[in-house]
């Protein structure tokens, strides 16, 4: 075959594999990874390890062509190109080493996982009276926290009552000490009830005025 037709079939098997990349690469980063490899995953693997082997044997013929031009002919376009292919096929195949690697590691992890979940469900399964112990334990701690923080809350409110009760007491004496002083001045207690009768006949005052303004009001409507 010519430079050509070899250089195009090493671009199409390049693109196959970028394609088949994207499908293997899902099973790295599936949230739940089945625990052995699906027939898809395997199909898919065994794939991929085909194009890089159709590929390097494409790139082998490419070398060969080249080296058998002469000096004059072989381009450095064609150096270029040639490199190109192996480069491309290098990455990918550190591609596919790392996404296998990432597959078996995140295969292993959920096994683990699993594993660890099998073996306590077995543990409580085999200790049902020991499980029911260590909830009666913790239920009954819970509940002793609780009659802790109400007790708390009582004794509290009932410091904060007698709290209330002493300054209620406080302000008695204060008002029976003010009312005692004003029955020793002389004339303070007339000059209360004068106040007192001002303000009875303002608040009679202006009851009646409030009273001929609604009258007003009512006679114009």
């Amino acid at each position: 075959m010519s430079w050509a037709q070899l250089r195009q079939q090493t671009r199409s098997l390049e693109a196959q594999t970028d394609t088949l990349f994207h499908t293997y690469s899902r099973f790295a980063s599936a949230p739940n990874i089945t625990p052995k490899p699906t027939e898809e995953e395997t199909k898919t693997e065994s794939q991929i390890e085909e194009l890089l082997e159709k590929r390097e044997n494409l790139i082998s013929q490419l070398a060969r062509l080249l080296d058998s031009e002469s000096l004059l002919t072989a381009s450095a376009l064609k150096q270029n190109n040639l490199s190109r292919h192996r480069s491309t096929l290098f990455d990918h195949r550190q591609t596919l080493a790392r996404l296998r690697s990432s597959i078996t590691e995140s295969r292993q992890r959920a096994n683990l996982l699993s594993t660890v979940r099998s073996d306590i469900d077995a543990y409580r399964s085999n200790n049902l009276e020991s499980a029911e112990s260590d909830y009666m334990l913790d239920e009954r701690s819970r509940i002793d926290r609780s009659h802790g923080v109400a007790d708390s809350v009582l004794s509290q409110a009932y410091a904060v009552n007698e709290q209330f009760g002493v300054q209620r007491e406080m302000l008695g004496n204060v008002q029976r000490r003010i009312v005692g002083a004003a029955g020793k001045v002389p004339g303070i207690n007339g000059l209360i009830g004068r106040i007192g009768a001002k303000k009875r006949r303002d608040g009679i005052i202006l009851g009646g005025f409030m009273a001929f303004c609604m009258l007003v009001f009512l006679y114009f409507m």
